[in-house]
């Protein structure tokens, strides 16, 4: 066996120890714990009120809208930062390359404003 696939093998064995592990012991802590439940365990806990209304609730699309644009923004950093570390690798061409990146970038952002999502009413 390689060096390559054993270093792969501790990798597996280890995460199939941890799995276990934690496996075994959720198992012991549902066996040992006490369960006695009652309406007043069971009940929803709202900062001490009691709760009022139905436990659903429709959430708005803007939230979700509005944290996709985020993931989409954060994952920029992502593309930017090891074309940072080797600006001088890339030379012009990079910069060209990443310029254009950035410039459609921008785009997807003046959109998002236009259309209004940024917007946190």
């Amino acid at each position: 066996m390689s060096d390559f696939l054993r270093d792969y093998l501790t990798v597996f064995w280890f995460g199939g120890t941890a799995l276990l592990l934690g496996g075994l012991l959720l198992g012991i802590a549902a066996v040992v714990r006490p369960n006695r439940p009652s309406y007043e365990k069971l009940m929803a806990y709202e900062s001490g009120v009691d709760p009022v209304g139905h436990g659903w609730s429709q959430s708005q699309i803007r939230y979700y809208v509005f944290a996709l644009l985020f993931v989409v923004f954060d994952v920029e950093a992502v593309f930017i930062f090891p074309w940072a570390t080797q600006l001088e690798v890339y030379g012009t061409f990079g910069l060209a390359e990443m310029g254009i990146f950035v410039f459609v970038l921008l785009l997807g952002l003046v959109y998002a404003w236009k259309k209004g999502v940024l917007r946190w009413v």
